[in-house]
């Protein structure tokens, strides 16, 4: 199986975190929703599988390219 690994595309904080490991999701899903100067930026699964890995924790600050989440395809 392949991996895809998801990114932040923004820097600031890991508002709310939507899915669990293990969780199914398809493409478009949310999966976080970050906040960056008062604004919530969802990012979304770019492929289906299974949340294999949060790598962040909700309320933690993000930097711009840090890695979020590991997708199994």
């Amino acid at each position: 199986m392949a991996e895809v690994k998801v990114h932040s595309d923004v820097t600031g904080t890991a508002w709310k975190i939507v899915v669990s490991e293990g969780q199914m999701v398809e493409e478009g899903d949310e999966l976080i929703i970050a906040e960056a100067m008062k604004m919530e930026i969802p990012h979304v699964a770019p492929e289906s599988g299974t949340v294999k890995k949060i790598c962040v924790e909700e309320g933690a600050s993000i930097s711009e390219d840090e890695l979020l989440f590991i997708i199994e395809t």
